[in-house]
């Protein structure tokens, strides 16, 4: 008889089914191809490199695989580039909560800069309006098509530029509105998260969320200050944090103080395996320090980062965590499970989407197992006698 645990490996088809939960994901980061193409024309944008989708889409993936940091940044010069107006800005929400949801999300936290997207003359509240419609719109039409998802938004300062407080005091009029928190975004070394204390300060008065980038392309010091001078929620990727735990010969396993920490007060790690091998923070995805990290119960989570840069999904992240570790349902429940409590809505909302939706949606395929099993041994036995 097959037992619980090579049961609980799941399909592709059931990954996809599974009911999962996405706290790391950019707005700008997850444009269908053809959607990039359709806004160029429409908006007279002619620097892409390629015109038709396929080959757009093969673009953005090579140029995020190149190994170029020029190149990488690049492929966002094309995306933010289409994103400059009202209905540009709409109909990138509303696919994102499409796409979402047909791939089995159920809640997911969805990022970008205000700041980006003003060069067509919006206004910094307009970007926010046109992105929360079409996240609204995006949900209906989930519905419509028999999928669930709840989008919320996190409003995203870069961190070489100065406009932090402003876009803090933006998140924090529109926390009621259908954002949900802040963030700050852009390349860590030379950039520290300390430079923006006084938004961090503001939000932390307001009592409102905020996750940071912090420990992808840089180390300790980067978690560090996000933790302990910023006093973030959520560190976003955070992966470096492994930096800090010693594995012995042995098999033994030594964490630091900064680890410890992390670890000890549930700190949640925003992981993407997909984007941290593309940006070299882990040599492949049997070498991601998820694995580890898992075992040593911190609180990491399952993230996509840019899904058309690394021309993936939530279904695939978990593909490749299933093959690289064996992972069962129950793993994939556990870091869902994650997830939802680190989500920056009310705990009661997260522990009805936990309750009702998530444990149920596992419980449901992880009996399927059953039903197979009584219908490989019953053979054309009815049940009628």
């Amino acid at each position: 008889m097959t037992s619980q645990s090579t049961a609980n490996t799941p399909a592709a088809d059931q990954i996809r089914r599974a009911p999962k939960v996405l706290l790391h994901d950019h707005l700008d980061g997850g444009l269908r191809p053809g959607t990039v193409v359709d806004l160029a024309r429409e908006a007279g944008y002619s620097s892409l490199p390629e015109t038709d989708p396929d080959k757009l889409g093969l673009w953005f993936r090579e140029a995020a695989d190149s190994g170029s940091l020029e190149r990488y940044l690049e492929t966002f010069s094309h995306t933010v580039g289409v994103m400059q107006t009202r209905d540009a800005l709409v109909r990138v929400a509303a696919e994102c909560a499409e796409d979402l949801a047909a791939d089995g999300v159920v809640y997911a936290e969805v990022r970008y800069a205000p700041e980006q997207h003003l060069e067509g003359g919006l206004t910094l509240e307009e970007v926010v309006e046109a992105v929360n419609e079409g996240f609204r719109q995006g949900e209906r039409r989930a519905r419509e098509d028999g999928h669930r998802i709840r989008v919320g938004a996190l409003l995203t300062a870069m961190r070489h530029a100065a406009r932090a407080l402003e876009i803090a005091e933006l998140a924090n009029r529109y926390r009621d509105l259908g954002v949900v928190g802040f963030d700050i975004a852009g390349a860590e070394a030379g950039y520290p998260p300390t430079r923006h204390l006084d938004a961090f300060e503001y939000l932390k008065r307001e009592n409102n969320h905020f996750t940071i980038h912090a420990g992808e392309a840089f180390g300790l010091p980067s978690i560090w200050q996000a933790l302990q001078w910023c006093g973030a929620d959520r560190l976003g990727h955070g992966v470096r944090i492994i930096d800090d735990i010693q594995v012995r010969d042995d098999g033994t396993v030594e964490l630091g103080r900064l680890a410890s920490y992390v670890r000890d007060k549930r700190i949640p790690l925003e992981l993407c395996p997909s984007s941290n091998l593309q940006t070299g923070a882990a040599a492949s995805y049997t070498e991601h320090p998820i694995g580890l990290l898992r075992r040593l119960h911190f609180r990491a989570t399952v993230n996509t980062d840019n899904r058309l840069m690394s021309h993936t999904s939530m279904s695939q992240e978990f593909e490749h965590l299933v093959e690289a570790f064996g992972y069962t349902l129950d793993d994939m429940q556990w870091f869902s499970v994650n997830a939802m409590k680190s989500a920056f809505i009310p705990f009661d909302e997260r522990l009805a989407m936990i309750n009702d939706v998530i444990k149920p949606g596992y419980a449901e395929l992880k009996s399927e197992w059953l039903f197979r099993q009584t219908a490989s041994t019953s053979g054309s036995v009815g049940l009628e006698g």
